[in-house]
């Protein structure tokens, strides 16, 4: 059975999400943003170009009630630059479209991948030449738990 709430092939044991937390906009921090683009390599004086603040919850998370962090483990979607212990910030009530990059679950496990609409249908796309796709049968048991929105990771 297929469903698709809000539209996905791969090794599902190469790659899991895990619920992190529900994305809470009750709090605001707001942190300063810069007036102008920063070019990389070209030192300057910052703090006389602080123009207004930024916050996060409203620049991120739109939609806090549909909203929520999950964690990747695994390395099929490092093309993507979605790595190991990357926090994703999926959005449940977007609809999903060929292209985009969901959290589904297919037969009971969780795993982030690139949803695709071939000619014989849809697939879940690892964006790492190691694993194959995978390809979405009626037999299928699968569904979208949400697209993601953001990738946050440490440099």
């Amino acid at each position: 059975m297929i469903q698709i709430f809000g539209d996905d092939a791969g090794d599902l044991s190469a790659d899991w999400v895990g619920v992190v937390a529900r994305a809470d906009c009750g709090s605001r921090v707001l942190i300063a943003l810069a007036g102008e683009a920063v070019p990389a390599g070209f030192p300057s004086p910052a703090e006389e170009y602080l123009e207004k603040t930024l916050d996060l919850n409203e620049y991120l998370v739109p939609r806090p009630e549909s909203t929520f962090f999950v964690r990747v483990c695994g390395d099929s979607m490092i093309g993507a630059a979605i790595h190991h212990d990357d926090l994703l910030l999926v959005d449940r009530s977007r609809t999903p479209r060929s292209g985009d990059v969901v959290i589904a679950c297919v037969d009971g496990e969780f795993t982030v991948k690139r949803l695709r609409k071939t000619e014989t249908g849809l697939e879940l796309a690892p964006e790492n030449p190691d694993y194959p796709p995978l390809a979405l049968t009626e037999d299928t048991d699968f569904q979208v738990w949400g697209v993601v929105q953001h990738v946050i990771h440490k440099v």
